[in-house]
């Protein structure tokens, strides 16, 4: 997990005002924290009762404090000691407590215990790690049954209309025919990933129900000029990621991947 992209933060209110930058990132995590907190709610013993989770590869806490300012129990494995330096200071400027374990995927077992948490959050680590599956299958030993794993994942066809915008149409020939979506040596993303093959990983590792939803469909996509225009445009956009996100064909197209599976109840 150690050079892993950075968390996803929290959307911008969007009863507030946008600013360009603030536009930009509401439309970028606006999907995935709408998931977020429709898994959250009725995982615990009690609808109202905090859950324990974690978020395995948590950087400097973008994820992990919202969750923890919404009452929950979080904790965050990590293997860089500057993020966790980050995140301590992060959640005390919050008021909030959030448990900072230094360790990677395979140190789960042994930094917590088995089916500890209602939800793993698993977002931009798969593409770093040496075993995608073997990390995975660490993050399933820690989570309850009935429990849900969320994987954020760099999407391999997105990667590829990316390059080819930019015209870089070799590379995106090369990226699209890699098992391990990269467009060649000097590519900084050591491993991109299909829907299949997303899929195929939770499946593998015993998760149940994957649902995918597409993150970041036009935001990675629209020029910078258009978030410096009205306001209005930024609420818009957050509208229309939400509603690409589950669309058939736009999903498809997104720069990350949004999966949500389920430990099976013994």
């Amino acid at each position: 997990m150690s050079n892993k992209a950075g968390g996803v933060d929290a959307p911008a209110d969007g009863t507030h005002s946008f600013g360009p930058h603030r536009a930009a990132s509401a439309a970028r995590t606006a999907v995935v924290w709408d998931t977020l907190r429709s898994i959250l709610t009725g995982l615990g013993p009690e609808s109202d009762a905090p859950l324990e989770i974690v978020d395995a590869g948590g950087g400097t806490g973008g994820a992990a404090v919202p969750l923890a300012e919404l009452g929950h129990h979080v904790t965050v494995v990590e293997p860089s000691p500057d993020s966790l330096a980050a995140l301590e200071r992060r959640a005390a400027e919050a008021g909030v407590r959030v448990r900072a374990l230094q360790g990677e995927t395979r140190d789960l077992p042994e930094l917590l215990p088995p089916e500890h948490a209602h939800v793993v959050l698993v977002h931009n680590v798969l593409e770093y790690v040496d075993d995608p599956l073997s990390a995975l299958a660490d993050v399933v030993g820690i989570t309850r049954p009935g429990g849900a794993v969320s994987l954020l994942a760099t999407n391999a066809v997105a990667g590829a209309l990316h390059r080819a915008l930019a015209g870089h149409i070799d590379e995106a020939q090369r990226l699209l025919g890699d098992s391990e979506g990269r467009w060649g040596e000097g590519d900084p993303m050591p491993r991109r990933f299909t829907v299949g093959q997303l899929v195929e990983l939770t499946e593998q590792a015993g998760l149940t129900g994957p649902t995918v939803r597409g993150v970041r469909v036009f935001a990675d996509l629209l020029p910078g000029r258009v978030f410096e225009g009205e306001q209005q445009i930024g609420r818009q956009l957050v509208e229309l990621e939400k509603t690409a996100a589950e669309h058939p064909a736009l999903s498809g197209i997104a720069t990350q991947l949004h999966v949500i599976a389920y430990r099976p109840r013994d």
